[in-house]
């Protein structure tokens, strides 16, 4: 069980290797075959999700993303059996660290202000123009 207020990095050089927005590039990247249609449902810009590819490519031993150039078919891109690797053993740390720190957690939540409700008023009291 991953807490949505637990963000694991994991860094290389200095620099973030892995985390879970790029684990997310990935495994987008994997279901779709593109990039770009990963950049989209992420809402990010093709240019951005092309610049995390070449870092993720870059921080690690092997390729986790190749691409091939446009053609008849078109281009694409494909995640390596190394990069689902990668990805499936990031998110089994996710789950280990949320494990770990369950208890704290949920001790550290109960002393937490609630966020304000975001209620809207009924239909009938609402004034319309």
């Amino acid at each position: 069980m991953r807490y949505p207020g637990l963000t694991l990095r994991i860094l290389g050089g200095g620099q973030p290797a892995m985390g879970p927005g790029k684990a997310a590039l990935i495994e987008r990247i994997a279901a779709s075959g593109s990039i770009s249609a990963a950049a989209r449902d992420m809402g990010m810009s093709y240019r951005r999700a092309w610049q995390l590819v070449e870092a993720i490519n870059a921080s690690f031993t092997e390729p986790v993303v190749v691409t091939a150039t446009g053609g008849k078919r078109g281009g694409g891109a494909s995640v390596t059996a190394f990069g689902l690797e990668l990805v499936t053993r990031f998110h089994a740390m996710e789950d280990k660290a949320s494990a770990a720190i369950a208890g704290d957690v949920a001790q550290f939540s109960r002393q937490l202000v609630a966020p304000p409700s975001r209620q809207r008023k009924p239909a009938a009291t609402r004034k319309f123009r």
